[in-house]
């Protein structure tokens, strides 16, 4: 351990009381002004401060167009701090953390932004003692990217000296298919080691999906029985109640199944059907989602296993919708999906048979995410006829987002002096069970990148398997037909309830 650059000799590797805290570092904002930078990063960096998970010198530096002076950025993070933190604002954190404040205003292509962006960087060193450790968190739009990427190495602003590191941080969409995907890692690998890229899933980054390995690996309950003899089907959902609310023009062209299947579903997909890693290693668990990925196979007939749809105008919560043709900004010719179901299988000796159906909507009935695992039907019941009328099949349910936790759900005899049986549930809430509140996703991934721990980062591999999963689909959907509707406020189109009907089988309703 105390080989490590910045690492204290005395601290024993084995030692859970101390959490990880960050060594001396800095990050670099580009597009601070950004939603995303003012909601969830600027806050996530002062909860980890208020932590007492970063280093006392931590610096933070901007970048954008708008013509602000240190103070006036220093008043913006401020602001967003105190309107979006999760902890409570304490001003000698804020004081402590505003002193490493810069911001660095100009353009992405202006050389001389640049130049003044790396003078910043060589102040805050020799100030805030950084050890010359930074990363460069690109929260823009994603046609942004090679160009940041390229005026990074022309300002040599991504040279690693000894025993510093200069990390990348790249959110997504990675790409629209696999080819521009490919070109992108292609550019950032140039630029920056593989192992200093980072890119941000933020699903990875929550509580609830880490559990999936927990509750997988850390018990013997269900992994004897999570494999084809005993699982029917699985569901993962991720439903949205909002409309693509000012996100025309980088909604439009990507669409729903671009957008949460290709990243934040194909990832679940990987978690909860991966074998045990040898390891919790980031190199480990890789390799296990790899392997899932590449067995993944496409329905042969993708008009009737695959169905896309759009919101259309209702009401929706008291309130009138409009419909996704009827946004502004939107072409109303637009065959952009705005809901997406898919049947995927997994061809290896655990999974072979079993239907994945993967979901993801805008304007549905509610906001959630969740992995149901559904298991088959007792083989054969000894009740009367219509003791079991009301029993379905047992579930594992995994719930993500909102009310985080885990449901089973099983058949359990009604009081009374006949023997009937009807579903019942049992709940394990992350409210109730755990006196600390989660972190936000962010907290954790900003972190890990500051420790250079990349186990909840999507690996180059995994984003162009991903796309090479999507792929077919994306092309199939662009010449045949266009999007079904459904009302804003229901669950989708009535083709993903046939899709599943067809199988024998229907949706949860979450």
């Amino acid at each position: 351990m105390s080989g490590v650059p910045g690492a204290n000799p005395l601290r024993d590797a084995q030692d859970r009381r101390l959490p990880r805290i960050a060594g001396p570092s800095g990050l670099v904002i580009f597009g601070v002004t950004g939603d995303l930078s003012r909601k969830k990063l600027m806050p996530a960096v002062y909860d980890l401060a208020n932590r007492g998970l970063l280093p006392p010198g931590f610096s933070l530096i901007g970048f954008a167009r708008r013509d602000w002076e240190d103070e006036d950025f220093a008043q913006v993070v401020h602001d967003a701090v105190k309107e979006h933190s999760r902890t409570p604002f304490r001003e000698e954190v804020w004081q402590q953390l505003s002193q490493g404040m810069r911001f660095v205003q100009g353009n992405f292509d202006d050389d001389d932004a640049f130049e003044t962006l790396r003078a910043t960087i060589e102040e805050l060193d020799k100030a805030q003692g950084t050890g010359g450790n930074f990363a460069f968190y690109l929260s823009v739009p994603p046609k942004f990217f090679p160009k940041v990427v390229e005026q990074l190495k022309k300002h040599g602003l991504a040279d690693q000296k000894e025993g510093s590191w200069r990390r990348a941080v790249i959110e997504k969409p990675f790409g629209h298919d696999l080819e521009s995907a490919q070109e992108l890692n292609h550019l950032v690998h140039d630029v920056f080691p593989p192992n200093e890229v980072f890119r941000i899933d933020h699903y990875l980054g929550k509580e609830t999906v880490q559990n999936i390995l927990a509750l997988r690996f850390a018990n013997t309950m269900w992994e004897p029985i999570w494999n084809r003899s005993y699982v029917d089907h699985v569901q993962i959902t991720m439903a949205e109640d909002i409309g693509i609310g000012g996100r025309a023009g980088y909604y439009d062209g990507i669409g729903a199944a671009r957008d949460v299947i290709q990243n934040h579903l194909l990832q679940l997909l990987a978690l909860t059907a991966m074998e045990e890693p040898g390891s919790f290693h980031p190199k480990a668990l890789v390799a296990e989602k790899l392997k899932v990925l590449t067995a993944v196979e496409l329905p042969e007939d993708l008009g009737r296993h695959t169905v896309r749809g759009q919101y259309a105008h209702a009401w929706q919560g008291g309130e009138e919708a409009l419909g996704y043709l009827e946004e502004d900004g939107i072409d109303p010719k637009s065959k952009t999906d705005t809901f997406a179901a898919i049947k995927l299988t997994i061809n290896n000796r655990r999974w072979a048979g079993v239907p994945f159906y993967l979901r993801t909507g805008k304007r549905l009935g509610r906001r959630v995410t969740e992995i149901a695992v559904v298991f088959k039907r007792a083989p054969y019941l000894p009740f009367e006829s219509g003791a079991t009328e009301e029993l379905g099949s047992n579930a594992l349910v995994i719930r993500v987002q909102p009310d985080e936790g885990v449901t089973v759900r099983f058949g359990s005899k009604v009081p009374g002096t006949s023997m009937e049986v009807r579903d019942v549930t049992m709940d394990f809430a992350y409210g109730e069970s755990f006196t600390e509140s989660s972190p936000e996703a962010y907290e954790r991934l900003i972190l890990d990148v500051l420790l250079g721990d990349a186990n909840l980062f999507p690996r180059h591999q995994e984003v162009e398997l991903s796309w090479n999963i999507l792929d077919p689909i994306e092309q199939y959907w662009d010449k045949h037909g266009k999007p079904a509707q459904y009302a804003a406020g229901t669950w989708g189109p009535a083709e993903a309830d046939e899709m599943l009907a067809r199988d024998g089988r229907s949706w949860r309703r979450p």
